[in-house]
């Protein structure tokens, strides 16, 4: 799949996969920031995307930053629709107890391309019938 990148500052870097089969390309920092214990920044990437229509772009942590440094994505996964055009910004929260230092040229999020179903929402009076039914919400019914 080929998807056009918009670079929207000189320092921005196209995304990259680490390896062959990585579900994630690497997006990188456009420049640096300073971030708080505790705080959450948006970290500019400096580029644009123009995706599929069909495909959405879900921005990840990366777990060598989330695990070594307490930085991931505030809101855990960030949606890129298909028709978005503007910049991919990542807001990265500091769930650590010491300030963090973001440089230019910093991996600081993965970016994974989805196809994704748009769904026609019908009310209906019922629903059908399955073994799990109601039970176990926000659970598998495990003890």
């Amino acid at each position: 799949m080929k998807v056009n990148v918009k670079k929207l500052s000189s320092d921005a870097k196209l995304p990259v996969y680490g390896s062959q089969f990585a579900a994630g390309a690497d997006l990188y920092a456009s420049e640096g920031t300073i971030i708080g214990a505790g705080e959450t920044k948006f970290v500019h990437t400096g580029i644009a995307v123009e995706l599929p229509a069909g495909t959405v772009g879900l921005v990840y942590a990366r777990s060598g930053m989330a695990c070594k440094q307490d930085l991931a994505p505030a809101n855990k996964v960030g949606v890129i629709d298909a028709d978005y055009r503007g910049e991919i910004m990542v807001a990265l929260h500091n769930h650590g107890k010491e300030t963090r230092k973001i440089e230019a040229g910093d991996r600081i999020a993965q970016f994974v391309i989805a196809p994704y179903y748009t769904a026609e929402f019908t009310e209906a009076n019922e629903l059908s019938d399955t073994v799990r039914g109601a039970g176990g919400f926000g659970s598998t019914g495990k003890q």
